[in-house]
């Protein structure tokens, strides 16, 4: 492709070609076919947005926010833009504007259970793992085999040591997807804070078995080292007949 600032292309054309590159992952030079559109035209909600989607593939939050904004002015009821936002604001740590724009998402389109999950997130980003769990709860109950619930619904069980509840969930997540072999790892950490040990020993084998290439694998055998050290000695005692 030759240089952009050799074609003669209108604002739209800009745009389409940034969007192209956007689709490619080639996120630097889709930036500058946004800038070149935007500078040709400068009410241009499509290149702001992409600007703002850009700029976030690169974690470069605060750039996005500024141009997500622009486009949310000219397009008040983009989902995506919101959305966006949403996701940007979590990641400057900004979390009630975060939540403002992703409840705004929501409303404008809430048949979306990810972006239900991003305000869990925010949530849980604000310290409010109650309304997190809530809310992880709800997309469970309208999406009941919307997976990614039940996960972090699980998870945050464990970080609250609800580990009863969340043993229930992986359990749940099992039914749905029997090959989601990380919730036998679940189970067991559960267990194990339980101070279960028998029990977290059986799931962390049959975690072992089904994954045993697993990245943590060898962390797991280590624990399952650890456990058979504590469990007591079983005797054996011959009868004579």
């Amino acid at each position: 492709m030759k240089s952009v600032d050799n074609l003669k292309l209108n604002a739209e054309e800009f745009s389409d070609i940034a969007d192209e590159l956007f689709s490619e992952n080639r996120n630097k030079e889709a930036i500058k076919c946004y800038l070149h559109s935007v500078l040709m035209k400068r009410i241009n909600p499509k290149a702001y947005k992409g600007l703002g989607i850009a700029y976030k593939s690169l974690k470069e939050f605060e750039k996005a926010i500024i141009y997500l904004e622009k486009a949310k002015e000219l397009t008040p009821f983009d989902f995506e833009i919101y959305r966006e936002l949403g996701v940007c604001y979590l990641g400057k740590g900004k979390s009630c504007l975060a939540v403002k724009n992703l409840i705004k998402a929501i409303k404008l389109n809430p048949e979306n259970p990810d972006v239900q999950i991003e305000l869990a997130f925010a949530h849980e980003y604000m310290e409010e793992p109650e309304m997190a769990l809530m809310i992880y709860q709800k997309i469970i109950e309208t999406n009941p085999d919307y997976l990614k619930a039940y996960i972090h619904k699980a998870a945050l069980l464990i970080q609250t040591e609800a580990y009863i509840d969340a043993i229930e969930v992986f359990k749940q997540i099992l039914k749905i997807n029997p090959d989601y072999y990380r919730s036998y790892l679940g189970i067991g950490i559960c267990f194990d804070k339980l101070s279960e040990k028998s029990k977290a020993k059986r799931y962390y084998k049959k975690y072992l078995s089904l994954n045993s290439e697993a990245i943590n694998s060898e962390n797991v055998r280590t624990r399952l080292s650890e456990i058979q050290k504590d469990l007591p000695v079983k005797k054996n005692f011959l009868k004579v007949v």
